[in-house]
């Protein structure tokens, strides 16, 4: 697991030959990073004084991000897992009409989960987007820099998931499911860069 790994021996394994982790893998822990930034904003946050007004939201926010983190953690590792499926099916014998038709229908169904993995990896990353919000408003201002960067790197992970999520749509012929996944995109991108736009004016320097 991925998340068992220190930061050195995760580049190494990025940097490889080897095709996994790639973007997908990269952008969950991206996510999960921006999910840990939160969370050291809201804890810096907690008992202190001047945001008493604030303590039980501080303490939402980092349950939230402690979870939110460790999903991304373990969708690092299905991410890269989606593509060794993708790949398997892909090595399925096409010799006869029967084998062709058995490999086309299990190559589709790889497709739409290496699809839908990092899917689900925008969107658990799209949450941090309303956690970053509320620390820039109401958590500590020593940290706001910090509160930003986490909804930058919420963005970053939301973009770059879906960038795996469109090219493995593309090998897949038009469908409802499809089409689906396509708007679903859409309205994420659209969102996840107004959200961004919105927390990064309300910090003040």
């Amino acid at each position: 697991m991925f998340s068992e790994n220190t930061l050195k021996e995760f580049n190494e394994k990025v940097c490889s030959s080897d095709p996994v982790p790639g973007g997908g893998s990269v952008s969950a822990i991206a996510g999960s990073l921006a999910a840990a930034l939160s969370q050291m904003v809201s804890n810096l946050t907690i008992g202190k004084k001047k945001y008493a007004d604030h303590e039980e939201l501080m303490k939402e926010i980092s349950e939230k991000a402690e979870k939110i983190k460790n999903k991304l953690l373990l969708l690092a590792d299905e991410d890269s897992e989606s593509f060794n499926v993708l790949m398997k099916s892909l090595k399925l014998p096409k010799t006869t009409e029967e084998e062709i038709k058995i490999r086309n229908s299990e190559i589709e169904k790889a497709t739409f989960y290496a699809a839908e993995v990092p899917l689900k990896t925008a969107k658990t990353s799209f949450e941090i987007l309303d956690l970053a919000c509320s620390l820039v408003e109401y958590g500590n201002k020593n940290a706001v820099t910090d509160a930003a960067v986490s909804a930058m790197m919420s963005r970053t992970a939301v973009l770059g998931a879906l960038y795996n999520v469109k090219i493995n749509l593309s090998s897949l012929p038009d469908s409802e499911r499809k089409n689906k996944i396509i708007n679903e995109i859409s309205e994420l991108e659209k969102n996840t860069k107004e959200k961004e736009n919105n927390i990064l004016n309300k910090v003040l320097l």
